[in-house]
């Protein structure tokens, strides 16, 4: 049976977020997850690391809330921690600062019913099988000057209204997979946080050479631990040049995403082919999740 291995959130889009060792589910995913982005003043949309080139920065930022979200009432503040400095949300200088910090001109929004219809821009490098070039070609606005194109997407297709998600309200990933991929390139760094999952699973002992097991979860439901917390897996989860950038001593690597494209491209009904790891969930019950939680997979 599988257990919670890792919990994680992420206050502000696109900054590193927080190690929990229990979290509150709902229907917005987990309590505080992406409360917070930057909408850039210039073309406003979300800031978002998927296109490096203006945005990359955000990972050398961290964020954490002063006080633990709750289901009334809207987020804490958050404490952002930058190379240097730090500044709280509720700062009147916080738009400032970041900017400065950024050298972009930002400010930090909350997510409300009323931050509908925004998009972000990803960037999609040259790499063979990545995603449809139908796709690509449909979203593209532009090209940067290696020929990477860019394009601008819709956020929260699959989230509620008012949120700040790319695509689903959580995503979830296996050590199975990790594993599988540090196994197909040792020499590349297949770090969790590459990933920026909200809930890392350790796969049970037979599934964990095998890898990918997340791609036969699509329709099933995953029962995380006694409380009732219970995950309806939408879709496999597709990868993109965020999973490559530099964070904290993690250098910039192409090939975690390469290894990806040449091992698991995954067909997404109605969506095309990609390249893939971990999946995406709905909330289909909430209840508060602790690592160490045993995990039940189940058929629809």
């Amino acid at each position: 049976m599988p257990v919670v291995h890792g919990l994680y959130r992420y206050p502000v889009k696109s900054m590193r977020g927080e190690v929990l060792d229990e979290a509150v589910v709902g229907p917005a995913g987990v309590l505080g997850d992406r409360a917070y982005a930057l909408i850039d003043q210039v073309d406003g949309k979300i800031a978002s690391a998927k296109n490096p080139r203006k945005w990359a920065g955000l990972l050398g930022f961290a964020a954490r809330f002063v006080d633990e979200p709750t289901v009334a009432g809207p987020p804490p503040p958050v404490v952002i921690t930058g190379p240097d400095g730090a500044v709280r949300s509720d700062d009147p200088d916080v738009d400032t600062w970041l900017s400065k910090a950024l050298g972009r001109d930002v400010r930090l929004a909350v997510a409300t019913p009323h931050t509908t219809g925004l998009e972000f821009e990803e960037v999609w490098p040259d790499i063979a099988g990545l995603a449809p070039e139908e796709f690509v070609d449909q979203t593209a606005i532009g090209r940067e000057e290696d020929g990477d194109v860019v394009s601008a997407i819709p956020a929260g297709l699959f989230a509620p209204p008012g949120t700040f998600f790319d695509l689903s309200v959580v995503h979830l990933l296996t050590t199975a997979t990790l594993a599988r991929l540090a196994e197909l390139d040792p020499e590349a760094t297949f770090d969790v946080r590459r990933y920026r999952p909200n809930v890392l699973l350790e796969a049970e002992a037979e599934a964990a050479g095998e890898g990918f097991v997340e791609n036969d979860w699509v329709g099933r439901k995953v029962v995380l631990g006694d409380d009732g917390a219970t995950l309806g897996v939408q879709l496999p989860t597709m990868r993109c040049v965020m999973t490559t950038l530099a964070q904290e001593e993690l250098p910039r690597d192409r090939r975690t995403l390469r290894t990806i494209a040449a091992h698991n491209r995954v067909e997404i009904a109605g969506f095309g082919t990609w390249a893939c790891a971990g999946v995406y969930c709905e909330v289909q019950a909430g209840g508060r999740v602790r690592v160490g939680d045993h995990v039940r997979v189940q058929a629809d």
